[in-house]
């Protein structure tokens, strides 16, 4: 008989065993049997398979996705919202069918480790409580993660309930532990008399099997499907720092500008929430909008919360140093004209000094940022191109990186004409560097709200109208226009969806040197000042308008930012890219 070595495979084995199988005059018909059975192509394949997938297990793989099946399902369901080609219709037809949903589903719970794990055996000293026949004996497994519940002690009768199941997590998974449901024992502690803080604590600290004696509740929670709300988060959010939240660990941190998935809102003041992208399938908690905005109000009223308006404001971009330039001129025979940042004010800077104290007032009385419901949206053939909005820092210089890409597409791309009261110079045509209107004309525009932004400089008026910005997209072209941060307001609407692009130059170290003052004799360094006050403009405006900010762009050199733009624009058109539902729900 062949000597088998350590590495011969099973299907190997098996066909050698076949081999040795020699037809014997008193077990001729079993040893045909088992030849017959050995010998079968079906049985070598399942041999095969098993040593393959033995040798990927030894690799220590790790899923890439946790949820390919909700990946399928959302690929079906954009593929059916438009028209579809032939190779659309065959990849729809192939998510659609029974098999590759069953293999998806299989995937996912493996890679979820979402299945029975193999539970020791109930201790021999555990006595159950055969008193209270509504008493029942719960199992669970939980390694590192949280248990994924948060309890809370009854006002009467002072016992200690489930106050809520996070989605996703180990309790949630198990379908064993519900809301309301009374816990009476942690792995054979009492815990009637303990504190919540110190029966988490005793959660936290169990690993492996955790036993739990619980009286369930008349009202068992429905395991309802997840919910398709998506929310922009509009503030930063750290639950370790924050005091109100049932369980810390159970929250869910995340920064302004993420997109949160909310799962369930039965909670009024504690939303269960998973970012988007997120590979942790376990739901975490973070405040709901009426719980933020109360508190929010209250420290607003108790001081503790910094008003915007008492804010000290850095200096924005400026497009020009020089005293009488207007910033605009030819390129590649196209006029690009802009408007001088000493001029630009926002549309109420201009009220009279008795108006300050009405304008702080509204500003207390705006709405606080929380969270903005949104949904993935892609310009369809046929519609408006969205408007793309810049705005930059102090020494961002956009309005170079504006003229740049508009030289280089002039037929794509289009600018904005001003307005102005100025009286038009001779080698200028009306419509082409600006459109020049009477003082009369213009200030009954701004009462009627017509403008973007506006200002004066020199005793004339300059501004940037709605209308400018229509004329430019009913021409099918893309319309830049560069916008101190107030005026993302009055744009951000489902006629413009705005694409907004926060540029700031690329901050470099620079040498100390220092100059002695003439008047004071103070040693002052003018390129540090700038260089601080760069950082301070950019801060100050990713701090008070992040949460408006699609892209950020980091300007190093003019053809490299260039080059970024054109991409990020182009994006517009290919993917799809997360919109207020107000966008584009009637």
């Amino acid at each position: 008989m062949p000597v088998l070595s350590e590495g011969t495979g099973l299907h190997e084995t098996l066909a050698l065993l076949t081999s040795q199988l020699r037809p014997d005059a008193n077990h001729n018909e079993e040893i045909g049997f088992l030849r017959d059975v050995f010998s079968e192509k079906g049985l070598s394949h399942l041999m095969k398979i098993h040593e393959r997938l033995h040798q990927y297990e030894r690799q220590s793989p790790t899923p890439v996705l946790h949820s390919a099946a909700a990946l399928s399902e959302d690929v079906a369901e954009e593929l059916q919202s438009g028209s579809m080609s032939n190779e659309e219709r065959e990849l729809l037809q192939l998510l659609s069918t029974p098999h590759l949903k069953a293999v998806l589903i299989a995937h996912d719970t493996v890679a979820q480790k979402n299945f029975d794990p193999v539970l020791p055996p109930l201790p021999d000293n555990f006595e159950e409580d055969i008193e209270e026949e509504s008493v029942k004996i719960v199992r669970l497994v939980k390694n590192k993660e949280p248990l994924g519940a948060t309890i809370r002690r009854d006002e009467h009768t002072g016992a200690i309930i489930v106050a809520r199941i996070m989605r996703g997590g180990a309790a949630d998974r198990s379908g064993l532990v519900h809301v309301g449901d009374e816990l009476r024992e942690v792995n054979g502690i009492e815990i009637l008399h303990k504190r919540p803080d110190e029966i988490s604590q005793i959660l936290a600290q169990s690993q492996g099997s955790i036993i739990l004696k619980i009286i369930p509740g008349i009202q068992e929670e429905d395991r309802m499907k997840e919910s398709k709300v998506f929310m922009r988060a509009l503030f930063d959010y750290n639950p370790s720092e924050d005091k109100a939240i049932p369980c810390q660990e159970a929250g869910l941190p995340f920064k302004k500008r993420e997109i949160l998935q909310v799962v369930s809102q039965d909670d009024p003041t504690w939303w269960q929430a998973k970012r988007v992208g997120d590979t942790n399938l376990r739901a975490g908690l973070i405040p709901s909008t009426q719980f933020q905005e109360r508190r929010l109000a209250y420290r607003r009223a108790m001081g503790t919360l910094q008003n915007p308006k008492n804010s000290k404001k850095p200096v924005y971009d400026q497009n020009c140093d020089k005293e009488d330039c207007d910033c605009d001129g030819y390129f590649n025979g196209h006029y690009i004209a802009g408007l001088r940042r000493s001029f630009r004010l926002s549309r109420k800077s201009r009220q009279a000094d008795h108006n300050e104290g009405k304008e702080t007032e509204q500003t207390d009385t705006t709405e606080f940022l929380t969270y903005e419901e949104v949904t993935k949206y892609q310009c369809k053939p046929n519609e408006q191109r969205r408007l793309v909005v810049m705005i930059g820092s102090l020494g961002a210089r956009i309005n170079e990186l504006k003229q740049k890409v508009l030289s280089e597409n002039p037929q794509q791309f289009g600018v904005a004409i001003p307005h102005t009261t100025r009286v038009k110079k001779s080698h200028e045509k009306e419509g082409v560097e600006y459109h020049f209107v009477s003082k009369q004309s213009f200030e009954a525009d701004i009462q009627s709200n017509k403008f973007v932004e506006h200002g004066e400089y020199k005793e004339n008026l300059y501004g940037t109208s709605l209308e400018a910005i229509q004329s430019v997209m009913s021409k099918d072209k893309i319309c830049l226009v560069d916008m101190q941060p107030q005026a993302l307001r009055y744009l951000r609407t489902p006629e413009f969806k705005p694409y907004v692009i926060f540029v700031k130059p690329k901050v470099r170290e620079r040498k100390k040197s220092s100059t002695v003052s003439p008047t004071s004799g103070e040693h002052i360094n003018p390129v540090e000042d700038e260089h601080l006050e760069m950082i301070q403009s950019a801060e100050y405006i990713e701090q008070q308008y992040g949460h408006l900010i699609d892209k950020i762009l980091i300007k190093d050199d003019l053809q490299t930012a260039c080059n970024q733009l054109k991409n990020l624009i182009d994006q517009l058109d290919r993917e799809l890219m997360w919109v207020p539902v107000s966008w584009v729900k009637s």
